[in-house]
């Protein structure tokens, strides 16, 4: 596919969901699927740039996900660890802006520290945006976002009457990123499992029987031909 024209969505947002059934397909452990998953992304966040998408939001890992095995919950995090050190190392050939979306503070200095420097390094990038979601949970950022505007109206800094979506939407995690076109669920899982439940609102959504680390970039076409297909009205007739 050639670079995106305006019937195209300019933000896709996926839930790579499948990993550990696909590694359970080959008789692997789920640290296998998602290692492999985590080099899917790669392929894909590099395709997404390279076709001109301007936001790609990822669910990586969940509030709810520290419910695994310890095992697979370390396994997760030393993949992310290695992920954001290669990309530190590789920002100015890739020309992606790395954001993450969560709660940072439940993770270790160290990963902490990695996901700055990288964020940092890359603020001023000009190609694909990647927003990667980690300790991320929707109602979580719904009531921190609530508790921040909350704070402001005791201080008497806001009336009540004051709060529109618009003051909601700046303190979310995605703040200043709109809202995604397109969502993306593979392993034929039909739900949002808590993910942007603000911001996928007029969202159109798109579902695929591919675990997530055989979904490839002509399923990522298949996903924007459909799109371009759909009528979105937006609450309107």
């Amino acid at each position: 596919m050639g670079k995106l024209g305006e019937e195209y969505p300019q933000h896709v947002a996926i839930i790579m969901d499948g990993n550990r059934r696909w590694a359970k397909q080959r008789n692997m452990p789920a640290a296998f699927g998602h290692k492999e998953g985590a080099e899917n992304f790669r392929r894909i966040t590099r395709y997404a740039n390279k076709i001109g998408l301007k936001y790609l939001t990822v669910y990586a890992f969940s509030t709810e996900n520290w419910k695994r095995s310890k095992e697979e919950v370390e396994a997760l995090m030393n993949i992310f660890q290695a992920y954001v050190d290669e990309f530190i190392n590789k920002t100015d050939r890739e020309n992606i802006r790395l954001k993450i979306l969560g709660d940072m503070s439940g993770l270790s200095d160290k990963l902490r520290k990695s996901m700055n420097e990288a964020m940092e390094k890359t603020k001023n990038n000009t190609g694909l945006t990647a927003c990667v979601c980690i300790n991320y949970g929707g109602r979580h950022e719904i009531t921190q976002a609530m508790q921040k505007i909350a704070e402001k109206v005791k201080l008497g800094e806001i009336e009540p009457e004051q709060i529109n979506e618009e003051m909601i939407e700046n303190n979310l995690y995605t703040a200043g990123i709109p809202d995604p076109d397109l969502l993306i669920r593979t392993s034929n899982e039909l739900r949002t499992s808590n993910f942007l439940p603000w911001q996928l609102t007029y969202s159109e959504f798109y579902f695929t029987p591919r675990n997530w680390p055989e979904f490839r970039e002509i399923d990522l076409d298949e996903a924007l031909e459909e799109y371009k297909k759909r009528n979105r009205k937006f609450g309107g007739k």
